[in-house]
């Protein structure tokens, strides 16, 4: 039978993957509800979110004007869904990395097309807030090296 201090640590291990993942979860929603000073406020206060070719933003106010700009905005006009695949997450005390695949989905001609294909990394920190993202890279799955390297590690 595992000891109580072993059963803890299991299970402090697993709501702390699990906080990850939710944050993860909680992204494609609020890209798609366009609500952005939720979405900002999953990241750290000074997190960093880099769309690799197209922007890196930095800080609440950064990340919630890509929310905000008229890129995003005429993909949710258009209609749009934001999807994070399942995340492999590794935690090490407070902080933690997770890896997922994200597709966004763009509504034309009565039906829905893949926009995007992407690799994520995500760097996070516990604060006194819960879990917050630090950074977030992601970049298209276009066949280019640097792409396929955020998945590495799993």
């Amino acid at each position: 039978m595992p000891e109580a201090t072993d059963f803890s640590a299991r299970l402090t291990a697993l709501e702390d993957r699990e906080a990850v993942r939710e944050l993860i979860a909680r992204y494609g929603p609020l890209a798609d509800a366009g609500d952005a000073q939720a979405l900002a406020e999953l990241w750290t206060e000074d997190g960093e979110y880099v769309v690799t070719g197209f922007a890196t933003a930095r800080g609440h106010a950064e990340i919630a004007a890509l929310i905000e700009g008229p890129v995003h905005r005429q993909l949710m006009a258009d209609g749009c869904a934001h999807l994070l695949g399942p995340a492999a997450v590794t935690v090490a005390g407070d902080v933690a990395t997770a890896r997922c695949h994200s597709l966004v989905l763009r509504h034309e001609a009565g039906s829905f097309v893949v926009h995007r294909v992407s690799a994520n990394r995500w760097s996070f920190r516990r604060t006194a807030k819960g879990w917050r993202a630090v950074r977030r890279e992601n970049a298209l799955l276009d066949g280019a090296e640097a792409a396929r390297a955020l998945l590495k590690g799993v």
